[in-house]
């Protein structure tokens, strides 16, 4: 059963279990890379912050509560790293002309036309609103797990991603109409 052999893994990982551990970011960092690409729509800086969520995850594993909520724990972390590091950019775009984002896709490319809308349009959304669409439409997690993860009571998941919805679409048509 996957989830035991999981919960062993984790629980063998708070004991102070180095390799149990490596083998945590081995199951997690694609999602916890894609989640953080998403919020800052730049890889270099995704990476960044996903070693950086899994060193903190890691001096503080000990504390994990529920070993089946790691993953969720997990996003969390890397949910506040981006948030920082998004503040850290727009104070830096204050004292400075240069665009924070760097082109995640080839545009030249006609298939990657698209994507690269889709992600511009993302980038131009609300913080909290991207982060509900990445979690839930990309990542795939439920309302529940949602708020969880942001720590915020179900209605607000429910009602954050149908105004993200609405947000997104209205940025896709003006991106078509630009």
């Amino acid at each position: 059963m996957v989830e035991e052999e999981l919960y062993q893994i984790i629980h063998k990982a708070k004991g102070g279990d180095q390799d149990a551990f490596a083998e945590l970011v081995k199951r997690f960092k694609g999602h916890v890379y894609r989640y953080a690409v998403g919020m800052l729509s730049n890889r270099m800086d995704a990476e960044d912050v996903s070693q950086g969520a899994f060193v903190k995850a890691f001096y503080s594993i000990s504390g994990l509560d529920n070993e089946f909520a790691f993953s969720s724990w997990m996003i969390r972390i890397a949910a506040n790293l981006c948030k920082d590091r998004l503040k850290k950019r727009a104070k830096e775009k204050e004292f400075s002309d240069e665009q924070p984002n760097e082109h995640l896709v080839d545009p030249n490319i006609p298939d990657m036309s698209v994507k690269l809308s889709i992600e511009e349009c993302l980038s131009r959304l609300s913080i909290d609103h991207r982060e509900v669409i990445l979690l839930h439409d990309v990542q795939g997690y439920r309302y529940e797990e949602i708020a969880d993860m942001l720590e915020v009571p179900l209605g607000t998941v429910k009602s954050r991603l149908f105004a993200a919805r609405m947000a997104l679409r209205k940025e896709l048509a003006k991106e078509e109409q630009g």
